[in-house]
C-alpha cells in the first residue's frame, strides 16, 4: 500500500508532483494558478509554527496556508524518477 504524501508534510527544497487535490473549492483556485495534476511543485520556504508554505509551480511562486496544503496529494519526485 502506497504512503500518502501531502504538500503540508514537505520541507524546504523538496520536490514532488501534484497527484490530486481533495478539496473541491481549493481545486478551482489552484487550477487558476496552474497547479494541475502532473505539475512539479518545489517547496521554497516553510514558515515556522504552522505558518504558510511558499512553493513554486510552473514558474510561479506563491504561498498556501498549511491547512490548504494538507489537501494536496503528491507523488514524490524520487518515485517518478525511479519508474
Amino acid at each position: 500500500m502506497a504512503l500518502t504524501h501531502r504538500l503540508s508534510d514537505l520541507k524546504k527544497g523538496d520536490r514532488a508532483f501534484i497527484k490530486e487535490v481533495e478539496d473541491s473549492a481549493l481545486t478551482e483556485k489552484l487550477l487558476e494558478m496552474g497547479c494541475l495534476p502532473g505539475e512539479e511543485v518545489v517547496v521554497e520556504h516553510v514558515a515556522p509554527m504552522g505558518g504558510p508554505i511558499a512553493i513554486s509551480v510552473v514558474g510561479y511562486k506563491f504561498s498556501l496556508r498549511k491547512s490548504d496544503a494538507s489537501h494536496i496529494i503528491l507523488e514524490p519526485a524520487s518515485e517518478i524518477e525511479a519508474a
